[in-house]
C-alpha cells in the first residue's frame, strides 16, 4: 500500500529520493500536487547543507493546511514553501554526507602485497578480497577506496611496491562519510564548508530557525 502513496522520485524524476503522501483526507491536496513535486525536485537537487544532490532520503507528507481561496494556493506560494519544509525536515533528521567510492583491482607479485595494504590503510581504503592468479606468481587485491583519497594513489602505490603494483579503479558505490556535518570538530563539517566556499555560499551552516516555520 505504501508503494501507491509514492508521488515521485527526485531529483530529475528518477533520483534516489522519494516523496510519499501519508495524509488522510486533506482538502485541495490534488490541486497543489504538481507544485509540491516541483518543490521536492528543487530541494533534492540542491540539499540544505551544501546545495548538493540528496541521496537515499524519503519525505512523508502527514498533514497540510491550505488556504480556502485558490489564489493563495498557486505555484508561487507552494513551491518555495515545500522547499523550506523539506529543508527543515532534513536539518532535524541528523543529516549525513555521502562520498563516492572506487572499486580498485590491483595486480602485483606476492612481495608487494604488504605495501599495498599500507597505502590503502593510510587512505581509508578497505581490502575485501585477495587471491592468487592460478598458475602465476601474481596476486589480485580488490579493495574499496574513497574517491576523495584517490588523488596520487597510483604514484603512492608504485613508490611503496617498487613499481610492481598495477591498479585499476572504477566507481562502485556511495557510502556515508563518518562524522556529523553539524559538528565543527568533525571532518564532514570541513567538507561542507569547503563546498560552500567553492560555490560562493554563506559560511557556516544554514540555521534551522530560517526554515522552521510555525503556524
Amino acid at each position: 500500500t505504501e508503494a501507491r502513496k509514492i508521488w515521485c522520485f527526485g531529483p530529475d524524476g528518477t533520483g534516489p529520493n522519494m516523496l510519499l503522501d501519508c495524509t488522510k483526507g486533506v482538502q485541495y491536496l490534488n490541486e497543489i500536487k504538481d507544485s509540491v513535486v516541483a518543490g521536492f525536485q528543487w530541494a533534492t537537487k540542491e540539499g540544505v547543507l551544501s546545495e548538493e544532490n540528496m541521496r537515499g532520503v524519503r519525505f512523508n507528507i502527514y498533514d497540510v493546511t491550505l488556504h480556502t481561496d485558490a489564489i493563495h494556493r498557486g505555484g508561487g506560494q507552494i513551491i518555495p514553501t515545500t522547499r523550506r519544509c523539506l529543508y527543515a525536515s532534513q536539518l532535524t533528521a541528523a543529516p549525513r554526507l555521502m562520498e563516492p567510492v572506487y572499486l580498485c583491482e590491483i595486480q602485483c607479485p606476492e612481495v608487494a602485497v604488504g605495501g599495498i595494504y599500507g597505502v590503502l590503510n593510510r587512505r581509508r581504503g578497505h581490502v575485501f578480497e585477495e587471491m592468487q592468479v592460478a598458475g602465476t606468481p601474481m596476486f589480485v587485491v580488490k579493495a574499496y577506496l574513497p574517491v576523495n583519497e584517490s588523488f596520487g594513489f597510483t604514484a603512492d602505490l608504485r613508490s611503496n611496491t617498487g613499481g610492481q603494483a598495477f591498479p585499476q579503479c572504477v566507481f562502485d558505490h556511495w557510502q556515508i562519510l563518518p562524522g556529523d556535518p553539524t559538528d565543527p570538530s568533525a571532518k564532514p563539517y570541513t567538507v561542507v564548508q569547503d563546498i560552500r566556499k567553492r560555490k560562493g555560499l554563506k559560511e557556516g551552516l544554514p540555521d534551522l530557525q530560517q526554515y522552521l516555520d510555525k503556524l
